[in-house]
């Protein structure tokens, strides 16, 4: 606690506090624009680092971090495009209720709930997160494996009014997730002769092609909704005490965000659908609207798990020197550049810094809370934009957003084939987060399912062996049949009762 409080009155400097909210501020703005990421914002500006202070480059790297979670989730209320892939779970419900005139109402449950989520990230990674790192090595291929595959199972859940059709779009997604290099083999699939897609197909340019594009195709003929949303901005604070009634929500997703957040590779966005999923799950609370038509749930839970992960990716870094994420990845790389080696003599060796670090990390929420709340009125300004000016502004933002990834025009096409791909799915009325989920977690089940096989020579047995493994392939199978069980069951019931 005397370490903490040291490193709060580090923090607690202008120049320092300036640096938070200027990361912030930039966090925000790479996260709402589709394609421009908070991993692209942090290695954008990890070159400005050098020469800075230690604690100033990490906390402007840190808010920018924080943000651009935080900002995908938006456009994903206010346009139903995602900025960032996590958001991608929060347009389910986010995006329903802004249709139906609460688009200020779920732009302030998701900023609360984003806020929420990171200061328990935060907490526990002052508290455990030594202990903590210690099970992220227990996660080899086998864990992981059933982690994808826990992970791919709420499919199910995501799959709106049918199952079939979400089921469906899970496999059009698996498809394009195995187009390139083969992981084991290098052996080219679907890639009919172009070398171009031997890398795959970037998650990015699919993610705006699929929302932010066939969104925008799908506005040309749609009726403007701007002026019968930008009404309610008034009256949206009136509805705070609302906000009590998802501390359930929040914590439990927060967990799930920490938790997942310790696992090198696994990101916020498999955090938001798992949380989702489980909040659907246990959600008990009679409302008229179910999930995915407009639930307060549906975008607490998302928001919750993706900042709470922030945190947690950090403790895998800190503590073992294994990024959890993308972007741990780039800041590990600006700690080594400021001469800080992470791993277990962190705390010896840079105890204030850290410490500091922490202190700066709960500042950094709060700022961003002040700016979320603060900007509601202003994001809501998007909705009073004609879509004859708006559409092409968000096309125009969907090619740069693109090309940006690798500068690589194929992108930009992949973007275009992705979006008239979304808009035929969006008229057949097929769900689309489906198809972001298999494309996440569909090569990462692959290639850990084979590296699993060729550690046990070919013996399955490997993943029963593992009671992290087995567990989660339990979890999976619940969690896949549950929703197709689910409506037979009133009947089963009533059946035995007549038994009876």
């Amino acid at each position: 606690m005397e370490m903490l409080l040291v490193g709060l009155g580090n923090v607690l400097q202008p120049s320092v506090l300036l640096m938070i909210v200027f990361g912030v501020l930039v966090g925000v703005f790479f996260g709402t624009l589709p394609g421009l990421t908070a991993t692209m914002g942090v290695a954008v500006l990890v070159p400005l680092t050098f020469g800075m202070d230690p604690l100033l480059a990490l906390l402007l790297l840190t808010g920018v971090y924080f943000g651009g979670i935080y900002g995908g989730s938006i456009t994903a209320i206010l346009l139903n495009t995602p900025g960032t892939p996590a958001a991608a779970a929060t347009t389910l419900d986010g995006y329903a209720m802004a249709k139906r005139n609460e688009a200020g109402r779920a732009l302030l449950i998701a900023i609360v709930s984003s806020v929420a989520g990171g200061l328990i990230g935060v907490l526990v990674l002052i508290l455990v997160s030594p202990q903590l790192a210690q099970i992220a090595l227990e996660f080899a291929s086998p864990q992981k494996f059933a982690l994808a595959i826990f992970g791919l199972s709420i499919i199910t859940a995501v799959s709106g009014k049918s199952i079939i059709k979400g089921l469906i779009s899970g496999c059009i997604g698996l498809l394009i997730a195995f187009v390139g290099l083969d992981p084991v083999t290098a052996v080219p699939r679907f890639t009919f002769g172009q070398y171009q897609l031997q890398s795959g197909l970037s998650l990015i340019p699919v993610l705006v092609g699929l929302f932010a594009a066939a969104e925008a195709f799908r506005n040309v003929e749609s009726r403007d909704i701007a002026e019968k949303i930008a009404l309610e901005v008034s009256g949206i604070f009136k509805k705070i005490k609302d906000l009590f009634t998802l501390w359930v929500t929040i914590i439990r997703s927060a967990i799930i965000g920490v938790f997942l957040g310790i696992i090198p590779g696994a990101g916020a966005d498999i955090a938001a659908f798992a949380s989702y999923n489980e909040a659907k799950r246990w959600t008990r609370k009679k409302s008229k609207y179910a999930f995915g038509e407009g639930r307060p749930e549906g975008i607490a839970a998302p928001e919750a798990a993706g900042n709470a992960l922030t945190a947690g990716a950090f403790i895998p870094m800190l503590t073992l020197g294994i990024p959890g994420d993308a972007v741990t990845a780039v800041m590990l790389g600006a700690l080594v550049i400021q001469g800080i080696r992470p791993g277990p003599q962190i705390f010896q060796e840079n105890g204030e810094l850290v410490y500091s670090l922490f202190s700066g990390m709960l500042i950094s929420y709060l700022v961003l809370l002040l700016v979320g709340v603060l900007g509601i009125r202003l994001f809501m300004k998007v909705l009073a934009i004609p879509k004859s000016i708006l559409v092409p502004v968000i096309l125009t933002l969907s090619v740069v957003g693109s090309y940006a990834i690798n500068n690589n025009y194929i992108d930009v096409i992949i973007m275009f084939c992705a979006g008239l791909l979304g808009y035929i799915l969006i008229k057949f009325e097929f769900p689309l987060s489906p198809i972001i989920l298999a494309i996440i977690l569909g090569p990462m089940a692959e290639s850990e399912f084979r590296r699993a096989l060729v550690l046990s020579d070919g013996s399955m047995m490997i993943f029963l062996t593992s009671p992290i493994a087995v567990v989660l392939l339990v979890l999976a199978a619940l969690s896949l049949l549950s929703p197709i069980v689910r409506p037979y069951l009133p009947k089963l019931r009533a059946k035995s009762n007549k038994q009876d």
